[in-house]
């Protein structure tokens, strides 16, 4: 799935991402780490990998956590 980086904290490794619709859903250092990034810059289109609801979360992708986010290729 592919999405627009839209926040990124370099201290925590952690931030959040746009889907296409417009809905932003946060992803974690773990998420970071996996993709093999060193930074992110807000506006970089990514490839996303969405997993299970993140606890609390209401309905929908904002429900979902991201698990991988990495540069998008083509």
């Amino acid at each position: 799935m592919q999405a627009t980086a839209y926040t990124y904290d370099p201290q925590t490794r952690a931030g959040s991402v746009l889907l296409d619709d417009g809905t932003p859903v946060p992803f974690d250092a773990a998420a970071f780490d996996a993709g093999g990034l060193r930074l992110l810059r807000p506006g970089q289109r990514v490839r996303i990998e969405l997993g299970g609801p993140v606890e609390g979360a209401e309905g929908g992708d904002a429900g979902r956590r991201v698990t991988l986010v990495t540069l998008q290729t083509f």
